[in-house]
């Protein structure tokens, strides 16, 4: 694999990570009570705990994605 195609593997990662994390976010703002019904069903938990859950879901999520993805793909833009 040449640099120019992990660089373009790294920059198509991270566009589309960043697309899950944003769907994941508009799906968690507009059909919260429809999503916190559903997982209603399986887990006991309040209403402020699934929003602590999800908030820092999305924080690990988008720091893995700078990490893994983002800030190997500007090394390399540097490197080349």
């Amino acid at each position: 694999m040449t640099l120019n195609s992990t660089r373009d593997l790294l920059l198509w990662c991270t566009l589309i990570n960043y697309g899950v994390l944003l769907i994941w976010f508009l799906a968690f703002k507009f059909a919260h009570s429809w999503m916190y019904r559903l997982h209603g069903q399986w887990f006991r938990i309040s209403v402020e705990q699934f929003d602590a859950i999800h908030y820092a879901a999305m924080a690990i999520y988008k720091v893995g994605v700078l990490l893994l993805n983002l800030v190997p793909y500007i090394a390399l833009c540097i490197v080349a």
